[in-house]
């Protein structure tokens, strides 16, 4: 039934109001959010501006502030607000069974085929 989606653990693990991170070998470090109103979100944690760590902003609303340049980032489409300009790629996120799941496609990078495939040895 999950297949698609990887199991990061239980809600309860980041407190209402903050993030934690989760690293990607090979990617980008994501950022989960728990908002105040109880709602998860994920995104690749660095601002559009100059990388400063979202995770380490200020949660307010379904909004993060980031913490080096004051940009305020929407946690629903990672877009900078205001008269900023920039995106941050959002992660697919469910929360289910008190459980948090992320996208796996949007994690986990493709794994490739065995040596040799698609080429000729010299």
């Amino acid at each position: 039934m999950f297949g698609d989606w990887l199991d990061i653990g239980p809600v309860t693990q980041i407190e209402a109001g903050t993030a934690r991170t989760l690293p990607v070998q090979g990617g980008e470090e994501i950022a989960v959010f728990h908002t105040m109103r109880g709602e998860f979100f994920a995104l690749v944690n660095a601002c559009p501006h100059r990388k400063g760590p979202l995770s380490q902003g200020i949660v307010h609303g379904d909004v993060v502030t980031c913490p080096l340049h004051n940009w305020t980032i929407s946690l629903r489409s990672g877009n900078a607000l205001g008269s900023d300009e920039g995106c941050v790629p959002s992660i697919p996120l469910k929360v289910d069974a008190g459980r948090i799941y992320l996208k796996r496609s949007a994690v986990v990078a493709p794994r490739a085929g065995p040596a040799g495939t698609g080429a000729r040895a010299a």
